[in-house]
């Protein structure tokens, strides 16, 4: 069995592995599809902390999203530079900040807002708690809106360009590389990039969900006074929950922001919250690989129903806007699956445990 598995995995490996190149000969459009799946399932991780262990339900978690977004922008951008004189007689050749700071910064500035959401929400449960932080996150994308007078500092709905790609050892990434007469494009090789925090992120997450932390997150889910009557600091855990899952979104951000070279905050709007938010119940609460598969089918589905939507509105002489079908198609199809696997797509197995041991019992 064991061997089986250790095959399994190899084989997973090298398709992994493999996948952009054979992407690539379909056109990078495909290659970007899957690099924004393996950011949406970085995402998915860091809410599945919150939501999946913790049992705190989270709407504005594209907040810390955008604040890793923006701080890897206004620290790799001409923006400040051009806006303030100070900042150009500061750095004359343009600010350029090293990735590894400015990973550090957006995870750190991501956790640190993520404990302060935290902080006035600990007595506050279910759809109250839900409110809260929907309030939070459209907060947030209302100031980087507005964050441009009197002193421009997010350059409000106009947005930030000119971001620079990431460089690593001198290799930038943002330009295409050719390695034994293999050619890698840009997209290609962010996609190795993403993948490697993703299976980095996995590690860690599940970690956390056999340490004691992570068995305490489960305990207060469950039942917070029971949790609370043995003895478990139930505002400390959820302080690091909202921390530890917003410096996912932190670093998922600042990735995006050198993926894509502009942010706006239109972005970061309420509705890529529930799509996270979505993402994690539609594969699985608390599960990993169910976490993991709902954010690949979510985040891919949309492009590839873009083939599905233009047929179907040939059919109907046009009468049917083609976004407008697509996003109708999007709801039947997690309706249908909602209605059909009601606990995800790959749900935790501990549940189904519990009730066999019951029914035995």
């Amino acid at each position: 069995m064991k061997n089986k598995n250790l095959i399994a995995f190899l084989l997973a490996g090298v398709a992994l592995l493999v996948l952009p190149l054979l992407l690539q000969t379909f056109g990078n459009a495909w290659v970007r599809i899957a690099d924004m799946a393996l950011l949406y399932v970085l995402l998915a991780l860091g809410l599945n902390i919150v939501v999946g262990y913790a049992g705190l339900l989270d709407l504005g978690y594209v907040a810390f999203f955008a604040i890793g977004a923006y701080s890897y922008g206004l620290l790799n951008s001409p923006h400040l530079t051009e806006t303030f004189a100070f900042m150009a007689a500061a750095y004359p050749q343009g600010l350029h900040t090293p990735i590894w700071l400015v990973l550090i910064l957006a995870a750190g500035m991501a956790g640190i807002f993520g404990v302060l959401l935290g902080a006035p929400t600990l007595r506050l449960r279910g759809d109250y708690l839900a409110i809260v932080t929907l309030g939070f996150g459209e907060i947030i994308r209302v100031f980087l809106n507005n964050l441009d007078n009197p002193y421009n500092i997010t350059n409000g709905p106009k947005g930030i360009g000119q971001i620079d790609s990431l460089q690593f050892f001198g290799i930038n990434i943002g330009k295409k590389l050719v390695i034994g007469g293999i050619e890698f494009a840009s997209v290609s090789l962010y996609y190795y990039l993403f993948l490697a925090l993703v299976l980095f992120s996995i590690l860690i997450s599940h970690r956390l969900e056999r340490s004691r932390i992570g068995r305490a997150w489960m305990a207060i889910r469950e039942d917070e006074i029971a949790a609370k009557a043995m003895g478990i600091n139930t505002r400390n855990l959820k302080l690091t929950a909202f921390g530890m899952g917003a410096t996912f979104g932190g670093v998922s951000g600042a990735m995006f922001a050198s993926f894509q070279g502009f942010i706006s905050p239109e972005s970061f709007s309420l509705m890529e919250s529930v799509m996270i938010v979505a993402m994690v119940v539609l594969g699985g609460v608390g599960h990993l690989p169910g976490v993991v598969l709902g954010a690949v089918l979510l985040s891919a589905l949309p492009e590839v129903l873009r083939y599905v939507a233009g047929p179907l509105q040939t059919m109907t002489d046009g009468r049917l806007d083609a976004s407008i079908l697509r996003q109708l198609l999007i709801a039947l199809a997690m309706v249908t699956v909602m209605l059909l696997r009601p606990r995800g797509l790959w749900p935790s197995p501990e549940h189904g445990k519990s009730l066999s041991q019951t029914g035995q019992a």
